[in-house]
């Protein structure tokens, strides 16, 4: 294993003589991988980690997204796929077919075994979309970075949770100046960690972008920021969600809500993940599954069931989510972008986005195929 420090290579023997340091500049490893039960982890992998989610430390990301990122590339290592096993079975009975063929039934083995390359090339090329169990718990993700942050510098783009403060009532005697400007868009999320996350690196400054939770986060600007956000007859709203029953009702809620935009005309574009785009990818992503989101699922309000398909009601009431946590903070980044972007000209001939009338008079735009 590398000394992250020096770039020293250590074997096992190393590691063990010097006390689990670094026989060159004596810098402590955090990580043994050979006394790990289950799943192994070096310090070289852990650092990747930390500078891929944060792309080289230029974005600051949850903990939530490093426990995804390193769920993902650990579960490549836990087992051989199916497909692997397919391609191995496949390989010793062509053997095995060539060594018999002077005998007559090789051919037999071979036909078998060409069968199996092609069963195993379909599954890798079409990887199933069941549900896998998680190969890591969040709460062991937790205790690496404790475990890292005693030895090396605390990784200085890791968000802390979202932190509740008191609501601020408008103050009527506020300066005009300060209430009447307002906002070109607004992005709703229905994760307060998602919209830290996004004002964390700035992207409020960057498109001239309000951005709130569905729950009010940040609690102590909401109503100030609606205020100046109603008073732009030209607001565009975002909807950033996870691919679950409560994500799919955000859209609803902005539309119903007094707090929100009841009774208004605004836009609201909907960038979220939806289970079309799940049950469309080919690459797989971080499914789970959970009882109290198919009961979620079974419960939602008739406009909502209206909005999706047969196929998502049925994907959801199985139980099915998909965090948007699960994706990178370069990628969710690179999502808005692209979506706000794209709803700048909006019609019905665009064949990126779904415009569709609202029954309480509204519109809302599906960006239908632009996530990920």
């Amino acid at each position: 294993m590398k000394c992250i420090q020096c770039g020293t290579d250590n074997i096992l023997r190393d590691r063990t003589s010097n006390q689990g340091r670094c026989k060159q500049c004596n810098h402590a490893f955090v990580f043994e991988p050979t006394s790990m039960a289950g799943v192994k982890i070096t310090d070289p992998f852990f650092n990747k980690a930390l500078k891929d989610l944060s792309a080289n430390d230029t974005l600051y990301f949850t903990p939530k997204q490093l426990f995804y990122l390193l769920e993902k590339r650990l579960s490549r290592t836990a087992a051989l796929t199916p497909s692997s096993r397919l391609f191995g079975c496949a390989v010793i009975l062509i053997a095995l077919g060539f060594f018999l063929g002077v005998m007559g039934i090789g051919w037999l083995f071979i036909g078998i075994g060409v069968v199996m390359l092609l069963i195993g090339w379909w599954k890798s090329k079409f990887p199933s979309k069941q549900f896998r169990p998680l190969v890591i718990r969040q709460s062991a993700v937790e205790d690496w970075l404790e475990r890292w942050s005693r030895v090396n510098p605390p990784p200085t783009k890791l968000l802390p949770p979202p932190r509740n403060q008191a609501a601020v009532p408008v103050d009527p005697d506020a300066p005009d100046d300060i209430t009447a400007y307002s906002f070109d868009r607004l992005v709703v999320c229905d994760s307060a960690a998602i919209a830290h996350m996004l004002i964390a690196n700035n992207f409020h400054f960057e498109y001239n972008c309000a951005v709130l939770s569905s729950s009010g986060y940040p609690e102590h600007l909401f109503e100030t920021t609606m205020q100046m956000l109603r008073r732009n007859l030209d607001l565009r709203v975002f909807i950033l969600h996870d691919c679950s029953p409560t994500g799919m009702a955000v859209g609803h809620q902005l539309r119903t809500d007094p707090a929100w935009f009841a009774e208004s005309s605004v836009v609201i574009v909907d960038v979220g993940l939806r289970p079309r785009q799940i049950i469309a990818a080919r690459n797989g992503m971080s499914l789970q599954k959970s009882a109290e989101v198919a009961q979620a699922a079974k419960n939602l309000a008739p406009q909502i069931r209206q909005s999706l398909s047969q196929a998502e009601l049925q994907w959801l009431e199985t139980g099915n989510f998909v965090e948007l946590e699960s994706f990178t903070p370069q990628t969710l980044l690179r999502i808005l972008q692209r979506g706000i972007a794209s709803s700048q000209e909006v019609n019905e001939a665009d064949s990126s986005l779904l415009l569709i009338g609202g029954s309480d008079g509204g519109s809302y735009i599906y960006a239908a195929d632009s996530f990920g």
